[in-house]
C-alpha cells in the first residue's frame, strides 16, 4: 500500500501530465503547509480557495514573463502564507473553527 506522500506525488504528476505541465516543479509540502495555515487562521474552506488563488497568481506572473515558474510560485505562496497567518477571523466577524 502506498503512503500518503507517495499518493500525493503520484496524483501531482498525473495532474501535471493532464495539463501538459510535466516540466513544472511543484513543492507539494509547501502547498499543503499553506493550506494548513489558511484552514487554521481563517476558516477551513479557505484552504483550497487560498491555494487556488496563489496558484493562479503564480501562473499569471510566470505567464507574463514577470518571473520564472519557481520564483512566481515561491512569491505567491509567501504572500498567501503571510496574509493567512496574519488574518484574524474573529476580528473580521467570522467565527473561527
Amino acid at each position: 500500500m502506498k503512503s500518503q506522500d507517495e499518493t500525493l506525488e503520484e496524483w501531482c504528476r498525473s495532474l501535471l501530465q493532464a495539463y501538459e505541465l510535466e516540466d513544472v516543479q511543484v513543492d507539494v509540502n509547501a502547498i499543503l503547509a499553506l493550506a494548513g495555515v489558511a484552514a487554521h487562521s481563517v476558516v477551513r474552506p479557505a484552504a483550497p480557495l487560498t491555494t487556488f488563488i496563489a496558484g493562479y497568481a503564480a501562473g499569471l506572473a510566470s505567464g507574463t514573463g514577470e518571473a520564472t515558474n519557481a520564483a512566481s510560485m515561491e512569491s505567491a505562496l509567501a504572500v498567501a502564507r503571510t496574509l493567512a497567518a496574519d488574518y484574524d477571523a474573529e476580528a473580521a466577524g467570522t467565527p473561527g473553527e
